[in-house]
Formats: C-alpha cells, structure tokens, sequence
C-alpha cells in the first residue's frame, strides 16, 4: 500500500469509509491522492460503477472523543491534535483540461 503522508506523531482518528464518487463527467486519466500522496490504483483502491474503493478505510479526526479542555486548547489555536484526518483529491479530464477536486466527501459504510 502508499504512505498516505502521515508523520509518525499522528494516531487516532475514526474509520469512516472507503468510498468516494468520481467527480461528474471525469474522465482518464484519474489520479487519486490521499494526504496528497500518490495513490495506486489495484493495490490501493479500484474503480466501480463511477466510484473509487480504497482498500483500506479513509480516516477522520475524532473530535467526539476529546476532552472539554483538549477541545478548548483546539479552538483556540494552542495545540494541534496530531489525529489522522485524511482527505481524498482527484485529478481528471474534461474535454481535454485537466481539473482537482480537492477534499471529496466520503461515502460511510
């Protein structure tokens, strides 16, 4: 599987899912990043029926799970929280430009 650019203080976070649509009208070729790494298609995700399917679950901050000081010390900027909070971008083809979408939201299991 690729790094998907995670430093080695990063822990946490929820599995979300594995799914994300393919932005409309997209087509080859498609590359998929996560964190902005690289992803590889056949080992890291597939394509099926106009969406990507990772291999491995898509992970976002837990925010739930945090303390009232913890999320005190967040909002105000003092302390980062070191979660992993992956996001999903894809570059593609219209009509023969090149476009990203960046952040796609995840499809929940």
């Amino acid at each position: 599987m690729s790094e998907r650019g995670h430093g080695r203080e990063a822990h946490g976070g929820v599995p979300v899912g594995r799914r994300v649509l393919v932005p409309k009208g997209a087509g080859e070729p498609i590359v998929v990043f996560v964190n902005g790494m690289e992803q590889e298609r056949g080992s890291d995700y597939t394509m099926h029926e106009g969406e990507i399917v990772f291999r491995e679950p898509i992970l976002k901050e837990d925010l739930k799970a945090l303390g009232p000081l913890r999320k005190l010390t967040l909002g105000l900027g003092l302390v980062g929280s070191y979660q992993r909070n992956e996001t999903v971008d894809v570059e593609y083809r219209i009509g023969g430009s090149t476009h990203l979408a960046s952040d796609l939201p995840v499809i929940p299991d």
